[in-house]
């Protein structure tokens, strides 16, 4: 394995009860793939996007509900539902 902490980066010093956060990885046959996360709203509208950290990582901080991550890598897209809630991560492995 690449030695990626498992799901999203490591929330050390953030104040998960406080925030709602949608964070995971992004990955190909076991191994962290680098390129961008889309966070799209329930109507499926753009919202942000961030790059993937070099071990496959993304994160964001956003409302409670559900959200659509897409994941934008070279020769794929790949599309997931997640339900966000204020008080917990919600992690999401986006597997290629």
């Amino acid at each position: 394995m690449c030695g990626a902490t498992v799901g999203g980066p490591d929330l050390t010093g953030v104040d998960v009860t406080r925030q709602t956060i949608i964070q995971g990885s992004v990955v190909r046959d076991g191994e962290p793939v680098s390129g961008y996360v889309r966070l799209l709203d329930g109507g499926g509208e753009f919202t942000a996007e961030v790059p993937t950290s070099a071990t496959g990582q993304f994160r964001f901080f956003a409302a409670p509900g559900t959200w659509t991550l897409r994941a934008l890598v070279p020769g794929a897209t790949v599309d997931r539902t997640v339900v966000a809630q204020r008080g917990s991560a919600a992690d999401v492995t986006i597997s290629l």
